[in-house]
């Protein structure tokens, strides 16, 4: 006696896990892969502008802190200000842009002075950074 089957099945729906599973691994792939943007420097609370600066390539960072006392940091070191004079003259054969991030309580005239030792030393691309409105 031959028994028939009632069900049929469809074992379509197979192909498609598996598709999904290659999917979500390619998904994991590219995202571990990627690139993470990164900020060296030191962490300062930058000052809100709507007009903010676009990704620079490669940037050489001076941060400025604010407070009783602030410091100056080139290539995350605490430098003095007659310091980071030699210091450019260093990386300005590098050719690369800098950027000062200067804290929102630093004095206004160490940010000009910090500014003026960089344009000094024939560095042209020197740009202030900025955080932008919430």
């Amino acid at each position: 006696m031959k028994l028939a089957r009632t069900k049929q099945y469809h074992f379509g729906w197979l192909a498609v896990i598996s598709a999904i599973d290659i999917v979500f691994l390619l998904i994991f792939f590219l995202l571990l892969s990627s690139n993470f943007i990164l900020q060296p420097g030191i962490a300062v609370s930058l000052p809100l502008s709507r007009f903010t600066l676009g990704p620079q390539v490669n940037p050489q960072i001076i941060s400025i802190t604010g407070g009783a006392a602030p410091s100056v940091y080139f290539r995350d070191q605490k430098v003095a200000l007659d310091q980071l004079g030699p210091l450019l003259d260093a990386a300005k054969s590098e050719g690369r842009p800098v950027i000062i991030k200067a804290d929102r309580q630093t004095p206004y005239e160490l940010v000009v002075a910090v500014t003026n030792a960089t344009l000094e030393r024939g560095i042209t691309s020197v740009s202030l950074a900025s955080a932008p409105p919430p």
